[in-house]
């Protein structure tokens, strides 16, 4: 997918059109797109959120699975990954993927 960014824009403005561009994006994704950490990533991600609730729109979150036992975190309010799966144990989690509504 290739991702075009106006450079005048804020970090968040420029992650919004990544994320509205459609299709699903990883943290790590939009952080290599735009040029900053993935810990900052999660950081906006919460303003980015209430932006487009304002707009009458939303900020979809396809939840993090664990690869092991399959169980799904559906009722994770954090947007970062969890480190372990409370069913099995295991620390083979897949990233969550965003994408706006």
């Amino acid at each position: 997918m290739e991702i075009l960014i106006m450079e005048t824009a804020t970090v968040r403005q420029r992650l919004m059109e990544i994320l509205g561009q459609g299709g699903e994006v990883t943290a790590i994704d939009l952080s290599q797109a735009v040029g900053i950490g993935e810990k900052e990533v999660y950081q906006h991600l919460p303003h980015i959120a209430r932006s487009l609730a304002t707009q009458g729109r939303g900020l979809r979150i396809d939840p993090s699975r664990c690869l092991k036992c399959g169980y799904v975190f559906e009722d994770r309010k954090r947007f970062t990954r969890p480190g372990r799966c409370p069913r099995c144990r295991a620390t083979y989690i897949r990233r969550p993927f965003f994408s706006i509504r």
